[in-house]
């Protein structure tokens, strides 16, 4: 048992450490094209017209954001209570299957709507 602990102590600190040096890499090359860029008159006053765009942008894309996640976590919480009914349900009665899976997917619904409420969302920006 304790060597079991050990064992799994050990793969999740090199996971992290490959983790943390993927990160580091990334970095590494995506930061590189930030600071290369050069800002000339004329683009100066087009990055401000493009700063206004987005400070607008970034609200559309968190009620995006927010409208799949709430709808990922709703059908979420409805389909974990549904489908502990329904298992329980054809525990007993197995001739009723289909009639469970019905309900599970209309819980499934929730997601289809968040999905397609962010997408009329972002369409939006």
């Amino acid at each position: 048992m304790e060597s079991a602990k050990k064992s799994f102590k050990k793969k999740i600190a090199l996971s992290l450490m490959l983790l943390f040096i993927f990160f580091a890499v990334f970095s590494l090359f995506t930061v590189e094209r930030t600071y290369a860029q050069e800002k000339t008159p004329a683009v100066a006053s087009q990055a401000v017209a493009g700063h206004d765009q987005a400070e607008v942008a970034k609200f559309g894309l968190v009620a995006a954001a927010i409208a799949f996640g709430f709808g990922a976590i709703g059908a979420g919480m409805a389909i974990g209570n549904v489908g502990a009914a329904a298992m329980g349900a054809i525990g007993e009665r197995p001739e009723i299957a289909s009639q469970a899976l019905i309900f599970i997917a209309l819980a499934e619904g929730l997601v289809v709507f968040g999905f397609i409420t962010a997408l009329m969302i972002l369409g939006k920006i």
